[in-house]
């Protein structure tokens, strides 16, 4: 029942992100109302991906190297730092069109790299392959881009500590309610 829940999750996950690109008529004759039903199918996506999740057997797929947990951190800071205001207030990531959904195609890579679970490879590998296809979704809908007004490399600096802390934060509390992130 674990895994159903689990792939029903993730599968609404990419229904509700991708439903205004694939169906734009549809999701306009929604309306306001449109926001609210998306907002709740994330969140219903979210509900079952935890709950599948915690109900799935453990399944051995591979083992990680101990180094990995290392390699996670470096690649959580990254994408920390991605999904911050660096993409639009920075200067560094500028020129990139999707840093945000880099950054949440990083946070899964991180967790496949230190996870060798059948779970957690349906779960983060269905997040990071949705990230490719809703960056590829988008691309196709809007081709025309231009960057905003270029930031400061002061702000990335700033923003860059701040993905610091978050991840000592974000590390303490995944450790009260499930492994520890950081190497004892």
């Amino acid at each position: 029942m674990g895994f159903v829940l689990l792939i029903l999750g993730v599968a609404l996950w990419w229904a509700a992100h991708l439903f205004k690109r694939v169906r734009p008529a549809q999701r306009a004759a929604m309306g306001d109302r449109g926001k609210g039903m998306v907002a709740l199918a994330l969140l219903a996506s979210v509900v079952l991906m935890v709950i599948g999740f915690r109900m799935t057997p453990y399944v051995h797929v591979w083992a990680p190297p101990s180094y990995m947990t290392h390699a996670n951190n470096l690649l959580m800071l990254v994408a920390i730092w991605m999904m911050s205001p660096a993409g639009t207030k920075g200067k560094l990531l500028h020129k990139m069109r999707h840093p945000q959904l880099a950054g949440f195609r990083a946070w899964a890579a991180a967790h496949l790299l230190v996870n060798g679970d059948l779970a957690s490879i349906i779960l983060f590998g269905g997040l990071f392959v949705w990230g490719i296809v809703e960056v590829a979704v988008i691309n196709a809908a809007e081709p025309e881009w231009t960057p905003g007004p270029q930031g400061t490399l002061a702000k990335d600096g700033m923003f860059f500590v701040a993905s610091i802390v978050l991840l000592a934060v974000i590390g303490y509390i995944h450790g009260l309610v499930g492994p520890s992130p950081f190497p004892m």
